[in-house]
This record gives structure tokens, C-alpha cells and sequence, in this order.
């Protein structure tokens, strides 16, 4: 069985790694830090993982491994491969999975009921707090990608798709987390909301 034959064990993390070796060469720990800096905020994967798919690559044929020295230190150096750059272009052709959501606290949410209102408070305004704070560090990535050193100035078009939709997404997050802490303010107790007309909080 030839290298090339192996694309259908790769996962979409080999291939958002693969995306990545196509922009240049990098570290095992560059890229990532590079998946955590940008891919994270909508394809979070552990840094053991990330570790491991460099060497998916190179088995498939789609990344090559050089060893480097700086001094005594060593470090291994992955690049993409002629294979690797078809395999990233066939797989960019393919159908995506539907998108997916982890939300713990939604998960709190729902099962609010057994606990206390001070309880589902907090847990919205820590909702509403992070994502507040999402926003400014993405507003803080944007204008770094306004210098004129910015490494991937290229590639800014692109870029903005995914943080316009990031930004609209922690903008949801604030707007819900708020609405929700001023509809239950009325509340007696997450299991008792009094009057309060839950049909038409979901059809105004």
C-alpha cells in the first residue's frame, strides 16, 4: 500500500494542520500554539493531540520532518509535501460535517431547576463576562492584523470571515446571557417563575 493511499485515517485536524504547513514550515510547538491562537476559538483541540498529528502527516506522505540545532538544542521542523498540498485542496472539495456546540454552561441552564436563582445568575453573568472578554481580545487580534509586519497580511480577507462570524458569536452569547438575567430577575426560584410567559419569550 502506497503512502498516498492513507488521506481517509487523516481527521479535520490533520488537515487544519496541513492548512497551516501550506502557509510555511513550523514547529510541532509553533503550530500549536498557532491552532490555539486562531483555529481554537472554533476547532479547540488539546495541545497532547496537536503534538501527535505532525507525524500523521509525515507517515501519509503529506509532510516531511527536518531536524534542527540551535546550539545543543534540537527541534524538528515539519513541511508540507506536493501530496500534502492535493490531499488539503481534495479535502477543501469534500462535504463538511454539521457544526456542532459544547456549551457547559447551557448545560447549567437546563438543569438550573436544581438549584438556586442566585446559581443561574452567576452562571449567565460569567457567560455574558467571558464573552465580553472574547470580544476585546478579538478586537485586540484585529488591529494587530492591521500592521504592515503582520505575517500573514495575505491572507486578512480570509481571516475576517471566520472572526466576523467569532465576533457575531460572542455578541449572541452577550445579548442571550443578558436578555436571560433581566427575564428572570421576576423569578421566584429557577423552578417557580411566577406569571412570567415562557411562549412568548420565544416568539417576540
Amino acid at each position: 500500500m502506497s503512502r498516498c493511499s492513507v488521506p481517509t485515517r487523516l481527521t479535520t485536524t490533520s488537515y487544519a494542520l496541513l492548512g497551516l504547513l501550506r502557509l510555511r514550515s513550523w514547529t510541532t510547538y509553533e503550530l500549536a500554539k498557532q491552532v490555539q491562537r486562531g483555529l481554537g476559538w472554533f476547532w479547540p483541540r488539546a495541545e497532547r493531540k496537536l503534538n501527535e498529528e505532525p507525524k500523521r502527516l509525515v507517515d501519509a506522505g503529506f509532510a516531511t520532518a527536518t531536524e534542527e540545532h540551535t546550539g545543543n538544542r534540537a527541534r524538528t521542523v515539519y513541511t508540507i509535501t506536493r501530496s500534502g498540498r492535493t490531499a488539503l485542496r481534495r479535502w477543501l472539495d469534500e462535504p463538511s460535517a454539521p457544526p456542532t456546540l459544547e456549551f457547559e454552561a447551557l448545560v447549567k441552564v437546563f438543569f438550573a431547576d436544581g438549584g438556586s436563582l442566585e446559581q443561574l445568575h452567576a452562571t449567565l453573568q460569567a457567560v455574558e463576562d467571558e464573552a465580553r472578554a472574547h470580544i476585546a481580545e478579538l478586537r485586540t487580534m484585529i488591529e494587530q492584523g492591521r500592521e504592515a509586519s503582520y505575517e500573514f497580511a495575505t491572507r486578512r480577507s480570509i481571516n475576517a470571515l471566520a472572526l466576523r462570524f467569532q465576533l457575531d458569536h460572542e455578541a449572541l452569547l452577550v445579548r442571550w446571557a443578558a436578555w436571560a438575567q433581566a427575564e428572570t430577575t421576576t423569578w421566584r426560584s429557577p423552578s417557580d417563575s411566577g406569571d412570567w410567559d415562557w411562549y412568548a419569550a420565544l416568539t417576540d
